[in-house]
């Protein structure tokens, strides 16, 4: 089985689609959609309401984001764009897919999967239109996104995962609301990118959000033009070395999610 990567969606989105209207029923996992639909209809129903003031606050956004909330209020309605392209943050730059070749976007298309606080999780082809929905919202009828996301994403991302090893470069927010367990557990690799510097002649390390993003997205690059399969999270480990990435694990503790840090000195 090819290597499962599950990465986090990111704040900076394309301005606007370019083609059909949002269809459900045409995105992967669709076992999601009635999660989907409800979170969708909630959503909507907050954003074009009358008050704005409580809509900006259950999505964390501030005055000067009103613009955010007319977007949301017509999802319904807006054209749509493959989510590979519609995801423009530090991680999607660094991942350069519209650079990859063929082989290394076909393998991307099938291995990647991109969580989201509306859509609970997508493929890079899925179809979906910019918007503004972080999972730190909290929204009439569904409360806390973290934890409506944890009923519902289990059931579906584990038999996604199949028997191969998971790669989890999620944000500790989207990474909450599914933790693979048992069997699973232990074939998925978590990565944390911290950046080593020498301070008055010490050496340092510490985690920057920025450059840990833009790590994420080379590394996953460079798993997919290299055609790395590994079979175990033994060998995702040994694969993440042979590219020259310097990883260092933490102990390891059972039926739980293996801990590698990625030290980096340049960023």
């Amino acid at each position: 089985m090819p290597v499962l990567i599950l990465l986090p969606p990111s704040e900076g989105k394309a301005e606007a689609g370019t083609g059909r209207r949002l269809d459900l029923s045409r995105l992967s996992l669709t076992e999601l959609n009635p999660a989907r639909e409800a979170v969708l209809t909630s959503l909507v129903d907050l954003c074009a309401g009358p008050d704005e003031t409580a809509a900006l606050a259950a999505l964390g956004l501030t005055e000067g984001q009103r613009g955010e909330l007319r977007r949301n209020a017509r999802l319904r309605e807006a054209a749509t764009a493959p989510a590979g392209r519609l995801y423009t943050g530090v991680l999607y730059e660094a991942l350069g897919l519209d650079t990859l070749p063929p082989d290394a976007q076909r393998a991307a298309r099938r291995q990647v999967l991109i969580s989201s606080g509306l859509w609970g999780a997508v493929r890079l082809p899925d179809r979906i239109p910019p918007y503004r929905c972080p999972i730190g919202a909290r929204l009439p009828g569904l409360g806390a996104l973290s934890a409506y996301w944890r009923g519902a994403l289990g059931p579906v991302l584990e038999p996604a995962a199949g028997r191969g090893p998971v790669l989890d470069l999620r944000s500790g927010a989207y990474a909450a609301t599914w933790t693979p367990r048992g069997a699973l557990a232990e074939r998925t690799v978590t990565v944390r990118v911290l950046h080593e510097r020498t301070v008055d002649g010490t050496p340092t390390r510490s985690v920057v959000s920025h450059f840990n993003k833009a790590t994420k997205g080379r590394l996953v690059r460079d798993l997919l033009l290299a055609d790395a399969r590994p079979r175990t999270a033994d060998a995702l480990v040994g694969a993440l070395r042979e590219l020259k990435y310097t990883v260092e694990e933490a102990p390891r503790a059972a039926g739980r999610p293996r801990q590698v840090d990625l030290v980096v000195t340049e960023l």
